[in-house]
């Protein structure tokens, strides 16, 4: 007797699954990313929420502030601009390629999408 596998069920994005500890400001980012399949939410640093394309960082939420990976120049032009800070994870050296933005929803979206992109390749 053969036996019947049961059919798998779709395959949701693995950033549908959201932690309970999520920081609200950070929620609009995950959702943005839902339909992703490429895309992950894991814990790195001291942060609950880190997004990343085929297990490769691009943001995450430390200490109510975005944190995402682009190319070195933008995130100098960002700097100048006043829209964020290079990134200190901690240790006193600033990471060229990681910019930490403060507050908007709107504004972190489209960030985190322009962060993907570059870390994705395109």
């Amino acid at each position: 007797m053969k036996r019947v596998r049961k059919p798998k069920p779709a395959r949701a994005s693995r950033a549908a699954a959201a932690p309970a500890e999520l920081d609200p400001a950070f929620a609009p980012v995950v959702k943005a990313f839902k339909a992703d399949r490429r895309v992950g939410l894991g814990k790195m640093f001291s942060s609950k929420a880190v997004l990343n394309v085929d297990g490769k960082i691009f943001a995450m939420c430390v200490k109510g502030n975005l944190v995402v990976k682009l190319p070195r120049a933008r995130v100098a032009e960002m700097t100048a601009a006043g829209v964020g800070r290079p990134f200190d994870p901690g240790h006193g050296r600033l990471m060229k390629e990681w910019i930490s933005v403060a507050g908007g929803a709107a504004r972190w979206v489209a960030l985190a999408r322009e962060a993907r992109a570059f870390v994705a390749g395109g």
